[in-house]
């Protein structure tokens, strides 16, 4: 059992819960909690830690148990845990997962429906997005370099898994907009104050949905290097909607239009 926090183990396990950097040097992010480690292909797990508590709870059932036992895994004491842990409440088990690396212009050559995301800059809304593109049947997801990192572990968290099957790739937005053209894609960029509607858009063949930063929307070299523009409309005082219910609402359209 590891019961020091100085272990050089647990030093590394807090470099990939803290660091972006250390995360893109070693291939890997920590995924913490049962519902991950769950979800985890056993492949890409390259080690996990737990506590004895956990082990012993009876909610680790035999298939818990059997896919510990594929995997190299240590016991840590609650102290240790409580280090590596992200979480205020910690269920006792964490996964150094080893992460795939897709490139842009495999996403792009794929087809499809694609989100572009513009220096989104909220874990929780880059989660959210994760797990409704999955839902929707959105191809990938390809992100500004200004956005923040996809392996981080309030994204992780949020993903709820879907970062799993779902391709992600980190480009310069506007090279990125400029391939998709280039190989036949629309690219409906959400924007406030032009009357276009969402829904009168076309989905159909290769598209691409651009969303822009929380608080600050799209730029408008993202907007102008569109194919056009796109807007929700709103009832009420409110001045804009969530980038995340946004870009949900698009994605969905897109697959009600397919």
């Amino acid at each position: 059992m590891i019961t020091s926090v100085s272990n050089n183990k647990i030093k590394y396990v807090c470099e990939l819960q803290t660091s972006s950097k250390a995360r893109r040097r070693e291939g890997c992010f920590a995924a913490e909690g049962l519902r991950m480690f769950t979800e985890t292909p056993a492949r890409l797990i390259t080690e996990a830690y737990v506590t004895e508590g956990f082990l012993n709870n009876a909610g680790c059932d035999a298939d818990i148990r059997n896919k510990l036992d594929m995997i190299k895994y240590e016991t840590v004491s609650d102290r240790v845990f409580e280090k590596i842990s992200g979480t205020v409440n910690p269920q006792g088990i964490l996964t150094v997962v080893r992460y795939r690396a897709y490139e842009v212009k495999d996403i792009i050559a794929g087809g499809g429906v694609i989100l572009l995301l513009e220096n989104i800059q909220d874990p929780g809304n880059l989660g959210t997005m994760l797990r409704t593109a999955e839902a929707a049947g959105t191809a990938g997801i390809l992100l500004s370099k200004g956005s923040v990192d996809v392996y981080s572990p309030k994204v992780i968290r949020s993903t709820m898994g879907a970062i799993y099957r779902m391709p992600v790739a980190y480009g310069d937005i506007f090279a990125i907009m400029k391939d998709m053209k280039n190989s036949g894609y629309r690219i409906h960029a959400a924007a406030l104050g032009f009357n276009s509607d969402y829904r009168d858009a076309d989905y159909s063949g290769n598209v691409g949905i651009l969303i822009g930063n929380e608080g600050n929307g799209l730029t408008k070299e993202a907007i102008e290097c569109a194919s056009d523009t796109v807007t929700i409309p709103m009832d009420g005082q409110a001045e804009s909607l969530n980038a995340a219910v946004s870009a949900a609402l698009l994605m969905y359209e897109a697959r009600r239009n397919r």
